[in-house]
């Protein structure tokens, strides 16, 4: 996993192009424009899908992984904490959906980290992540992932 602020990007080119052309649409592009929905950027290797929500509570929250996109989530406004850990012996609490490439895990996140707005966070397939939670009180965000093919 990599936390790091968008003005670092170009530091991350090297996981190659598809890495480097998400990059440069999260920088090149005025996000107060765009509607909440799915884009395409190069057909299904690489998407960004822009949404608006309110951060919730842990309570009822699992980590999810996936197994053929990598997630790079850009936070466009507000804060958010993601919570975070390392796949390991961890047995998932609901299988592997190949269609919408995901699982979930009951286990609670080893750690959080705090994202705010300019700020994103790369999810590898290794990493289980618990997006979308609130800091203090639910408050409203707007964020891109962009999903990016493995391989």
């Amino acid at each position: 996993m990599i936390i790091d602020l968008l003005s670092n990007a170009q530091l991350y080119y090297n996981q190659g192009p598809l890495f480097k052309k998400a990059f440069e649409y999260l920088a090149n592009t005025d996000f107060s424009k765009v509607e909440k929905g799915k884009y395409e950027l190069d057909g299904t290797n690489l998407f960004a899908i822009v949404n608006e929500y309110d951060t919730i509570a842990t309570d009822n929250e699992q980590m999810e992984s996936h197994k053929k996109y990598i997630d790079i989530q850009y936070i466009v406004s507000g804060a958010e904490r993601i919570g975070h850990d390392l796949l390991t012996t961890q047995k998932p609490s609901k299988a592997y959906d190949d269609e919408k490439d995901f699982m979930l895990w009951g286990e609670k996140p080893s750690f959080f980290s705090v994202i705010k707005a300019g700020m994103f966070a790369v999810f590898f397939p290794h990493d289980l992540h618990m997006p979308n939670i609130m800091i203090d009180n639910a408050a409203p965000v707007k964020k891109v992932v962009i999903k990016v093919a493995v391989g």
